[in-house]
């Protein structure tokens, strides 16, 4: 790929960082102000060789998100490389309503293989597109909030949003 769009707007939750290709779908996504934080969640096969800053459609989703709207980010059209199980992972995260998330096992079961809890996280792990792929809907089976790349104060933050949203 040789260039693509960053963009960068303000949260409640601190700077979040677009970046996509040029038929503006998203390729990463997350809460820093850091292009190389960004660049390095993407596989080499669709990292950019160029940034541009510019609009990008995601950012007007992202910023109804914020403003109440938290289904607002369902229709960003997201770019991912990896294997079908990863691929099938990214997708059921898309189905994971807000407000009502999901362990990882629960999200394994989802998937069709309730042994592969490693696997299912590691889906979670490996995703670029934070927010419009929703990774932090996923939880320990304790109830806990587990791990998240953009920090544990974001991904409650995100899952109280949403769960206002839902009782609303």
């Amino acid at each position: 790929m040789t260039a693509a769009t960053i963009q960068f707007i303000d949260t409640p939750d601190g700077p979040f960082g677009i970046i996509a290709d040029e038929n503006d779908r998203v390729l990463a996504s997350g809460w820093t102000d850091d292009p190389a934080a960004l660049l390095g969640r993407l596989a080499p096969s669709i990292r950019p060789a160029e940034l541009e800053q510019g609009e990008t459609a995601a950012a007007a989703a992202a910023r109804a998100y914020y403003a109440g709207d938290v289904t607002a980010i369902d229709a960003v059209e997201v770019v991912q490389t990896g294997g079908e199980f990863h691929q099938k992972g990214w997708a059921a995260l898309r189905e994971i309503e807000p407000g009502h998330p999901l362990s990882y096992q629960e999200f394994a079961v989802a998937l069709g293989r309730p042994t592969a809890v490693r696997a299912a996280a590691s889906a979670c792990a490996r995703n670029a597109p934070a927010l419009f792929v929703p990774c932090h809907r996923v939880l320990r089976t304790d109830g806990s909030m587990g791990g998240f790349a953009w920090g544990v104060d974001v991904k409650r933050s995100l899952l109280a949003r949403e769960a206002a949203a839902a009782s609303a």
